[in-house]
């Protein structure tokens, strides 16, 4: 998933486009929360947007690409928040534990909209039947633990892993962040402090030499 040429291309919107954008995503967002992937349809943002439908078709071509965009703001939100608290560190198992706290803490602050992307990620198809954004998400995601984990083999922080080992280690990482997801929509109530504590202990315990 490319966000290259729509980044861009949002550099020469204006102020008021770029706004109105910004209010077509959020209802987007709050629709798919309401009534779910499938009924989400263009008419019913318009309807909560309080616009017609041709000023969403004025901003996005079609329904697949505002929930394409959907998924690309929340993942550029996310970074924008999760990677300036990792950068600054020094020690690979700060860094790991500051991976899970805030992709965690993001998906708390965010709830919404990752509940809408939860959606879109599960239900978005190609035309040939696939998951739209399952390569991409495969192929991405996990590259940053990967490298924290590597880091941490070297300076002597984390055992030994094989590079098997250490995607499984990444893949279980992300599926709990996924997991954490999962369990906002079943338990909005959760301690989130004391669940986050609990996860980063299950790695550190699980990666430490």
């Amino acid at each position: 998933m490319s966000t290259n040429n729509k980044t861009n291309r949002q550099k020469d919107m204006s102020f008021i486009e770029k706004a109105r954008r910004a209010q077509i995503i959020e209802c987007a967002i709050e629709t798919i929360v309401e009534v779910g992937y499938a009924q989400a349809s263009l008419g019913k943002i318009a309807k909560r947007a309080n616009i017609s439908k041709g000023v969403i078709s004025y901003h996005f071509l079609n329904k697949e690409e505002l929930l394409e965009q959907v998924v690309i703001e929340y993942y550029l939100a996310c970074h924008s928040f999760v990677y300036p608290q990792i950068e600054v560190l020094t020690s690979p198992k700060d860094m790991l534990q500051k991976y899970i706290e805030a992709h965690l803490t993001f998906a708390d602050k965010n709830r919404k909209h990752v509940f809408a992307v939860m959606e879109i990620v599960s239900n978005g198809r190609t035309s040939d039947g696939k998951l739209k954004f399952a390569t991409d998400h495969d192929e991405n995601i996990f590259q940053p633990i990967e490298d924290i984990l590597r880091l941490g083999m070297r300076e002597g922080a984390f055992w030994e892993f094989s590079a098997k080992s250490a995607r499984v280690i990444a893949l279980t990482i992300r599926q709990s962040i996924d997991g954490f997801s999962i369990e906002l929509m079943r338990n909005p109530q959760i301690n989130v402090k004391e669940y986050i504590q609990e996860l980063v202990t299950i790695f550190d315990k699980a990666t430490r030499k």
